[in-house]
């Protein structure tokens, strides 16, 4: 089996799936605890980075996205795939699982 190379400016979302760069977590609580690797969240905010075409309506035109490259995100806590491409994090998305773009 032939070996991918994959970085950011190779991967294009389908359909209505965008690429988004996960935001570091948090390194300490609020009350300025510092916490271990093991008991951070999973962070759910992130950047923009790729986004497909739009999803194909029934008569085959296609659906403009809401969100575009640059964007701050707020998504679901379990949705899409999980990828890591050298030290940085990303999560592949459907559109519908993005709640709210942050200011």
């Amino acid at each position: 089996m032939a070996a991918v190379s994959l970085s950011v400016s190779t991967v294009k979302p389908l359909g209505d799936r965008v690429f988004v760069k996960i935001s570091e977590s948090e390194e300490k609580t609020a009350g300025g605890i510092f916490l271990p690797d093991s008991a951070k969240e999973k962070p759910q905010v992130g950047e923009i980075v790729q986004v497909g075409p739009g999803k194909r309506n029934d008569d085959g035109s296609r659906q403009g996205m809401e969100v575009s490259v640059g964007d701050k995100v707020l998504y679901s806590k379990y949705a899409g795939t999980d990828i890591k491409l050298g030290s940085d994090e990303y999560v592949l998305l459907s559109e519908k699982d993005i709640l709210a773009i942050v200011s």
